[in-house]
């Protein structure tokens, strides 16, 4: 379904109403857009619960991609993933296909209206948003084991570094912190943390420092105010966004831009809430609060300070729905609450305790620097972007086994690679931990063993060596679930070792 609300206004976004309390926010915010004095022309397209149904696996039917693609900016709902395998993320789907590679979350804390232990709280979150865990990879490997693969780019690092950097820059912001867990990850944390490095060098006047992720969410929830720009991954900070939203008062009111080189999504951060659809007691304050960011974007900064200002209005003056009212009979409904912003915007209300906020119309779009990482042809490219000699100088296995133990698995692989003259079995691992040789049977195992050959004289193996490995482990009916090349780049292993290796 397409619906037009306007055919003369510009510029034209895409509004997705969502599921579940989905629609009666976004009738909300499009009743306050309209009484703010935006200047859209909305276009509606149905993506969520009813196109998975319908047979679209993504959520999105291929009438609604035309219009998204066009109009580059979307304004939407929360989205209801049906439950059972199949239906892929609607959100990591929009992603992914518009190269909205940054998710940032502006989290400031609105006291003493909407109370808080940190009323002083000013903090914006820029997480990678393409990679990491949520690139969705997984493989089951064996009986008991499940696989999903954790992919870190050099440029996808970069992307997100610079933009976090940038954005630091031209909103006067003072320091901006890593937080990864590079202590335990060390290639794939460690990249992100040497890129985040390596680029904070052409930012000299701004503050820098990596935190450990754990320790980094225990003092955002404890000190937030020490906090200014924090960039990271994908996982770590879809967490602490919502640890972040929540300490700021309620995650209702959090709101979120997801931005790419040409294309805009502006979401609230809270999730379709089916239990409440239709009750009239949702609260509109996030998805609000990013269309004030969308509007800001899109160079309309009169009206996105009118509309952010009528919001703060608003709450200030106790209209507040249940979730963050006093007390649960002073609260009002999803459309009385809407009603109140859009009257305070029609009469320019500004707050009278609470800061009023003035926006300069800067899109958040990455400069053209930012979306465009350095890579080996690239001059200036970093030295983690530099193309390196890289040499394969041996192979892990991964076998299903259940027969015996490691020293028997170590003897069935030996005995079946003797023709293999130039590669040897070094290790055997569980899990990650080194069972073979001289492993201990406290070791808890599992069904899936990790099988390390390594070339014997330490000099790069051509891949057949490989095949000829494969091919005598298969004649002895060895279960081969997958391989691993171990690659040296520079003459440094690009892989990590065993524990207790």
């Amino acid at each position: 379904m397409l619906r037009r609300f306007s055919s003369t206004s510009r510029p034209v976004i895409t509004l997705a109403r969502g599921d579940g309390i989905g629609p009666s926010l976004s009738d909300a915010v499009v009743h306050c857009l309209k009484a703010s004095g935006a200047q859209l022309d909305i276009q509606e397209v149905s993506v969520g619960e009813q196109a998975y149904l319908a047979g679209h696996s993504s959520g999105i039917p291929p009438s609604a991609w035309d219009t998204i693609r066009r109009n580059k900016v979307l304004l939407k709902g929360p989205i209801t993933t049906p439950q059972g395998s199949g239906y892929k993320s609607l959100n990591v789907s929009l992603r992914k296909t518009l190269g909205l590679y940054c998710n940032m979350r502006p989290v400031v804390a609105v006291s003493p209206a909407i109370p808080t232990r940190f009323p002083d709280m000013d903090v914006v979150i820029i997480r990678e948003n393409e990679e990491d865990l949520y690139a969705g990879i997984e493989h089951r490997q064996t009986q008991q084991v499940i696989q999903c693969l954790k992919l870190i780019t050099q440029p996808g690092c970069e992307r997100i570094v610079r933009y976090a950097f940038d954005y630091a820059k031209k909103n006067n912001r003072k320091k901006v912190t890593c937080m990864v867990k590079d202590n335990i990850m060390k290639a794939t944390d460690g990249l992100f943390t040497r890129v985040f490095r390596e680029v904070g060098e052409q930012y000299p006047e701004i503050q820098q420092d990596v935190m450990i992720i754990d320790i980094g969410a225990a003092r955002l929830a404890n000190n937030p105010t020490a906090f200014d720009v924090i960039v990271t991954l994908n996982l770590y900070g879809d967490i602490i966004s919502d640890i972040a939203a929540e300490i700021s008062g309620s995650v209702g009111i959090g709101a979120s831009a997801n931005i790419g080189a040409t294309h805009a999504m502006f979401e609230a951060v809270h999730g379709s809430a089916p239990t409440i659809a239709g009750k009239n007691i949702a609260n509109p304050s996030g998805m609000l609060l990013s269309s004030v960011m969308m509007l800001n974007h899109l160079g309309q900064a009169d009206v996105a300070s009118r509309l952010h200002n009528a919001w703060l209005a608003t709450v200030e003056s106790g209209i507040r729905t249940v979730d963050i009212a006093e007390s649960k009979d002073k609260a009002v409904g999803t459309r009385e609450f809407a009603a109140a912003v859009a009257k305070n915007s029609e009469l320019e209300m500004l707050p009278r305790v609470l800061k009023p906020l003035k926006y300069s119309g800067a899109a958040l779009s990455p400069d053209s620097t930012s979306s465009r990482p350095s890579l080996f042809s690239d001059r200036a490219a970093l030295p983690s972007a530099k193309l390196q000699k890289k040499e394969l100088m041996g192979v892990d296995i991964f076998v299903e086994y259940t027969n015996g133990t490691p020293s028997d698995l170590a003897n069935i692989l030996t005995s079946s690679t003797t023709t293999c003259k130039d590669v040897g079995l070094k290790l055997i691992t569980n899990r990650g931990v080194k069972v073979w040789p001289d492993g201990y049977p406290e070791t808890f195992t599992v069904d899936h063993w990790r099988c390390r050959f390594r070339s014997m004289d330490n000099s790069p193996l051509p891949y057949a060596q490989v095949v000829k490995l494969l091919e005598c482990l298969a004649s002895r009916g060895v279960d081969v679930i997958k391989t691993e090349n171990l690659y040296f780049f520079d003459g440094k292993p690009g892989f990590s070792m065993g524990q207790g290796e």
